[in-house]
């Protein structure tokens, strides 16, 4: 079975000499390419296509863009980000950008070893110790975005906020929508409880929130 090729980004050089020495003792890798800014990560992933690169985030260059923009065009790189940033926001990002490992630079290097060899196997890879809390992050993004979801208005339900803000009556707004009386009112019961709002002017106002400015102006001009 042929080395895995690594390719190493990291704008300190000890480090990168340290993470060479660790793949040359390990064994079963082979060091294609090393770099130390994000535009780096692009030109090695163009020229090299290695099989695996070890990439860190506090360098010059919007990094995260750049996993994506590798990926595009080298889907088969497996892109491990090996970093001193225990931020949950940078983990989210880099996997959203694509990574397939998170490694913290405070953790043994074991960590990194087991790293390359999961997302070989098509796992993901975060160090254990921070792994908790990034997907307990990654469930509040997801309970929020199912929150804005459920949030969102209907047609319907824009169309009776829009009168609403022109101050329109329950029979006004049935009578202009041709509806009757009881089923705007169902709307406003609904709006009320979706935008957990106490009456009329909470769901105007918690409308206009979640509705784009440009749209309500456009519901209103005559």
């Amino acid at each position: 079975m042929p080395d895995t090729s690594i390719a190493i980004v990291d704008d300190h050089p000890l480090l990168v000499e340290g993470i060479a020495a660790l793949l040359q003792r390990w064994g079963g890798f082979t060091l294609a390419a090393t770099g130390s800014a994000a535009a780096h990560i692009m030109s090695i992933a163009r020229t090299q296509r290695p099989d695996v690169m070890i990439v860190d985030l506090s360098m010059a260059g919007d990094v995260f863009q750049t996993i994506s923009d590798v990926l595009a065009i080298a889907p088969e790189t497996i892109i491990v980000v090996y970093t001193g940033s225990s931020s949950t926001d940078d983990a989210i990002k880099a996997l959203d950008a694509g990574a397939k490992g998170y490694v913290l630079k405070g953790s043994p290097a074991e960590d990194l070893f087991q790293a390359l060899r999961a997302t070989q196997q098509g796992d993901v890879y975060i160090t254990p110790a921070f792994a908790t809390k990034v997907i307990s992050a990654l469930q509040d993004k997801a309970v929020a975005r199912r929150k804005a979801i459920d949030k969102r208005l209907t047609v319907r339900e824009e169309q009776i906020v829009r009168l609403l803000l022109l101050g329109k009556r329950n029979n006004e707004i049935a009578h202009e929508l041709l509806l009757s009386d009881k089923t705007v009112k169902g709307y406003m019961t609904s709006l009320m409880a979706k935008l957990n709002a106490r009456n009329r002017l909470e769901v105007v106002l918690a409308a206009q929130r979640l509705m784009p400015a440009a749209n309500i102006t456009a519901g209103l001009r005559p």
